[in-house]
């Protein structure tokens, strides 16, 4: 799970598992598995960054 910025200012939590696609054509789209798409403040590497992070954190909680 991380947190991204809508255009709009507001912060949500996104499932990272469930993300297909990350463009950047200029503002960031994130398709979802669902179909789902949200537009986010953040860069694709700034996204990237963040799943990572949180991953790693998951697994190091699990061990």
């Amino acid at each position: 799970m991380v947190y991204i910025t809508k255009l709009n200012d507001v912060k949500i939590i996104i499932n990272s598992d469930l993300i297909e696609s990350i463009e950047a054509t200029p503002d960031t789209t994130i398709t979802m598995t669902t179909g789902k798409k949200f537009i986010a403040k953040e860069t694709s590497d700034e996204i990237i960054d963040k799943i990572v992070a949180f991953k790693r954190n998951f697994q190091m909680n699990l061990s």
